[in-house]
């Protein structure tokens, strides 16, 4: 016959295993529903660059744990694009520029130019690639030294949000960058598609998510108005192009003049299209040659003297020597192909390739730009 069984005891719990659950009870909570991380998001303020040539925000540096102190984890950064505005009042929205310049010499002029617009420098963060040859060399250390004067000791308001240097790392197609050798017409397949690398180069190592607009702007790019991209971002077009004039001594008028100089930004032409059509896949169309006439509406002969500045021109192909792209453009995917697409390389295939994604070129041919004249 079995035994009934007497009344249970409880074993009396121990204080200090209460306290300890309680604690870890409270901190489970917090760890839950405390406040988070602190914002790193893009609206605010970052801080001004420690180095000339540093980014505005640190890295993240394993800290030592010599001192007996714990190392904080590195930081979790929220960026949200839709908060990113690209309007026609960037100044006012204080939108931050890019400033994107593939360099193989270095012009004192073009950095004087450089300084002297009149957008807040503070927004504005530059982006530089140089070639590994002799010449590349050369303007990287010019480079430098206007970088340190103006970051380190020149005024506060001439000083920019960033500063980036590149150096390629693939050799120059030519072993000069003479204007006659640039321009000659056997070497542009090469040379344009050396010209994309680089450019694509700079763009994916710099394009941030809080940039709103990139300013392809060239070296030898050495006068501008200081109002530059506050005049092409009023437009409030996806790609827009100033027209790009050379300033020169004219000796049948004793005189100085100008003369156009970028033939890359055009219309299209029947005639253009047509001889894209007979050619190989592996052939490219060429502006401003005899050897091959497209016919096509160039916008460095569309200006008329005493015209409206802002006169609009939808265009079909664009340069580099200066153009103002919102950063959407390059973040749909249209960037500078270093291989024929529909027969257009660098530029040229770069519009063509926003146009695909939705994108319409512009053109302004009566504001100009001027490119230094060797």
């Amino acid at each position: 016959m079995a035994r009934p069984l007497g009344p249970v005891r409880l074993k009396k719990t121990n204080p200090l295993t209460l306290l300890l659950g309680a604690v870890l009870c409270i901190f489970i909570i917090y760890f839950l529903l405390g406040p988070s991380a602190p914002d790193f998001s893009p609206s605010r303020k970052a801080a001004a660059a420690s180095h000339p040539l540093s980014p505005p925000t640190s890295p993240f540096r394993k800290q030592s744990t010599s001192s007996g102190v714990k190392p904080k984890p590195p930081p979790v950064t929220h960026y949200n694009l839709n908060n990113v505005t690209i309007t026609a009042n960037p100044v006012e929205n204080r939108e931050n520029v890019l400033v994107l310049t593939p360099m193989a010499r270095f012009y004192q002029e073009y950095w004087d130019n450089l300084l002297k617009l009149t957008y807040p420098h503070e927004l504005i963060t530059l982006g530089f690639i140089l070639p590994k040859n002799k010449e590349g060399n050369a303007a990287t250390t010019e480079l430098q030294k206007q970088i340190a004067k103006t970051q380190k000791h020149g005024p506060e308001k001439d000083r920019f949000k960033s500063i980036i240097i590149l150096r390629q790392d693939f050799d120059p197609p030519l072993p000069s960058q003479e204007e006659s050798e640039r321009h000659k017409m056997q070497n542009q397949k090469a040379r344009r598609a050396a010209m994309s690398k680089a450019r694509n180069s700079l763009l994916f190592t710099t394009l941030g998510p809080a940039t709103s607009w990139v300013l392809w702007l060239d070296a030898d790019i050495i006068e501008t108005p200081p109002t530059l991209i506050q005049d092409l971002a009023k437009h409030d077009k996806p790609l827009v192009a100033p027209n790009c004039y050379q300033r020169y001594y004219n000796a049948e008028k004793k005189a100085m003049d100008e003369r156009p100089y970028d033939f890359n930004n055009w219309q299209d032409s029947p005639t253009a299209l047509e001889l894209a059509g007979k050619m190989g896949p592996d052939d490219i169309l060429l502006e401003g040659y005899a050897d091959m006439a497209t016919y096509r509406a160039l916008m460095a002969y569309m200006y008329e003297e005493g015209a409206d500045d802002h006169l609009e021109v939808p265009l079909d192909g664009v340069g580099g020597t200066a153009l103002l792209v919102k950063a959407d453009v390059h973040r749909d995917g249209a960037m500078f192909p270093a291989f024929p697409f529909y027969h257009l390389i660098e530029t040229e295939g770069f519009a063509k390739m926003a146009k695909r994604l939705g994108w319409q070129a512009t053109g302004l041919p009566n504001y100009k730009v001027y490119h230094f004249n060797e």
